[in-house]
């Protein structure tokens, strides 16, 4: 695990030049308000919108997240408790204004960001 990545995934940047090719500027490691321990992926801080790409395997993915045999019960609560403090962040950042935006790793980037842009045309209009 200590491999994993925790920022600048391939999809995450994938996602970010996507969005930096439409002229759309972002924020990178924005704190969470209420937990400083938590950062958001991509934030747009002016329009409140925080996105983050999230793993099929670290996040639960329905369609493509997986559940290792070995070990079962140890990855079953690691698992619980990544879903638990996504939902946690998710409420963090609804309860200070902030509009939450989650990404499966699969998407594909133009999809994401048209998502993204969808979002933030609803905010400035």
């Amino acid at each position: 695990m200590s491999v994993a990545r925790r920022r600048d995934t391939a999809p995450e940047v994938a996602l970010r030049r996507e969005l930096h090719a439409r002229g759309r500027r972002f924020r990178l490691v924005v704190k969470v308000p209420g937990n400083n321990r938590r950062t958001i992926d991509i934030a747009f801080p002016r329009q409140r919108l925080a996105v983050f790409v999230d793993g099929c395997f670290w996040h639960g993915c329905p369609e493509h997240g997986t559940r290792p045999a070995a070990n079962s019960a140890w990855w079953e609560q690691k698992l619980a408790a990544n879903y638990g403090r996504d939902r946690d962040t998710d409420g963090l950042l609804e309860a200070a204004g902030w509009r939450v935006l989650r990404i499966w790793e699969h998407v594909d980037p133009a999809a994401a960001a048209d998502e993204v842009e969808r979002l933030l045309d609803e905010t400035e209009n």
